[in-house]
């Protein structure tokens, strides 16, 4: 098993409804032998229509932030927590999220084993951790079974909200102190 053959069972994969309204999968991309693993909610309009994580409007303030805090996207490996774009981007069910979960995104950090885990706003959060709310553990490090994980904002809740954008700022330059320290 590698990560390209995931990337493949991922593109087409069939096992809960939203297949029926992709145009691509997003598997996810960046090195298998990535430090930090980002994991976000779920692919959105440039996402489904790329194949790629991260390339919208919430992608291109992702990168910023990413260069600002002195961090390379090509060193990472970005995904999210459901691979296929939700219709009219609603937020993924349970049932969604728990199905690509335990079929894909597991195993790509099986895969990887990343050094940390970071979760990029309430879905993810929710997904691996069961945090409810994500104020009280954001930018802080929570060690579980599966690694180390560190919590923060969405890029699109960071993108709405300039107090939440200083504040994912501020935890990816903490993020990027952890790798290097």
């Amino acid at each position: 098993m590698t990560l390209k053959s995931i990337a493949q069972e991922i593109r087409s994969c069939t096992r809960c409804e939203l297949h029926k309204g992709r145009k691509l999968a997003v598997p996810g991309e960046g090195p298998a032998t990535a430090t930090v693993m980002l994991i976000g909610e779920a692919p959105g309009r440039e996402e489904d229509l790329t194949g790629r994580p991260f390339v919208g409007v919430s992608g291109k303030l992702l990168d910023g932030v990413l260069r600002e805090a002195g961090l390379k996207r090509d060193d990472l490996f970005i995904t999210s927590v459901v691979k296929c774009r939700p219709p009219r981007n609603r937020r993924p069910g349970k049932t969604e999220q728990n199905t690509c979960m335990e079929a894909h995104t597991r195993r790509q950090i099986e895969m990887i084993r990343p050094r940390i885990i970071c979760l990029l706003g309430g879905v993810a959060s929710k997904a691996l951790l069961g945090i409810e709310r994500i104020a009280e553990t954001r930018g802080k490090i929570i060690r579980k079974e599966e690694g180390a994980f560190f919590v923060t904002y969405h890029p699109a809740a960071a993108r709405r909200n300039p107090k939440w954008h200083q504040s994912f700022l501020k935890d990816m330059k903490k993020l990027r102190r952890l790798v290097e320290g």
